[in-house]
């Protein structure tokens, strides 16, 4: 959960540096790209991260090592693909993100990894600071619970 912590930590600090640059919409424009780049991989990892976390601290280690090279497959972090590796862990898990996570949060998820794919594709992409907070409190929330849902310490 460091990493989380950390990759937290890191991106409040970006997000507050870009924040002062309001008087210059094409360079804030230009960030709010980078963050979307940022936030995608933030997702990413914090959710190999829990799983990884849940595998070490529920099983032998080497059940948790085996979890841990399928997880590095984990790539393009959409709801849906999220939903499906809890569900895998425990079908529980996946029906209650299903069920539990509101729409505007799946929707945050997913945009950010969309755009992400776009940027990184060379597409241009109508994104702005603002937009790209949002979708990454949203993330936020949806990460938490996933923490909540393996029981491991709230960050």
């Amino acid at each position: 959960m460091r990493q989380i912590e950390r990759q937290r930590r890191h991106l409040n600090e970006v997000f507050q540096k870009v924040r002062a640059l309001s008087w210059d919409a094409e360079l804030q424009s230009h960030w709010a790209r980078y963050l979307c780049v940022l936030v995608s991989g933030f997702i990413e990892t914090s959710v190999r991260a829990i799983y990884l976390q849940y595998a070490e601290k529920k099983s032998d280690p080497y059940v948790a090592s085996y979890v841990e090279s399928q997880l590095s497959r984990f790539q393009n972090p959409r709801m849906e693909r999220i939903i499906q590796l809890a569900s895998a862990f425990n079908p529980r898990w996946g029906n209650e993100l299903r069920t539990s996570v509101a729409d505007e949060l799946k929707d945050a998820v997913d945009s950010i990894v969309i755009l992400r794919n776009k940027i990184a594709h060379g597409e241009s992409v109508g994104v702005t600071y603002t937009r790209i907070l949002e979708y990454y409190q949203k993330a936020n929330k949806v990460i938490d619970l996933l923490i909540k849902q393996c029981h491991l310490p709230v960050l």
